[in-house]
């Protein structure tokens, strides 16, 4: 599966301690990244991470123009949901984006749990589900 992993700039090192626990079950899926949180993962793991720029040149836009073309299967974007951000609209056109593409989406820890522990058992073939042979 094609994931992809964005991290707010408070969430990226939680995001590279999950990329960490996880890396396990990462190593056997294609990552791609906003710049900074793939460098800071890549860096931490090992994981082969395409890189795309970072968040604020327009990373999270690259990262949504593959969701609209069904190139990535699941979304992991910690956020801040504390702090108020200038890229909040942009944000929210990725959230919605992940709906109408049907894309699992984690953006917190404890979601991001749940979805690797079922892509790990192999409940996330939800592409079979939507579209059977």
């Amino acid at each position: 599966m094609n994931i992809a992993l964005i991290a707010h700039d408070s969430k990226k090192e939680l995001m590279v301690q999950f990329c960490i626990a996880y890396c396990g079950i990462l190593s056997k899926h294609t990552l791609c990244a906003t710049g900074t949180t793939g460098k800071m993962v890549g860096e931490a793991t090992g994981l082969r991470i395409q890189r795309y720029l970072s968040g604020s040149q327009g990373g999270g836009e690259q990262i949504a123009a593959r969701i609209s073309c069904n190139e990535i299967d699941i979304l992991l974007f910690f956020r801040d949901p504390i702090s108020a951000k200038p890229s909040e609209p942009k944000d929210r056109d990725l959230l919605r984006l992940c709906d109408v593409h049907n894309i699992p989406i984690a953006t917190n820890i404890a979601t991001a749990e749940a979805l690797i522990h079922a892509l790990e058992r192999g409940d996330l073939d939800w592409r079979e589900i939507v579209n059977p042979s």
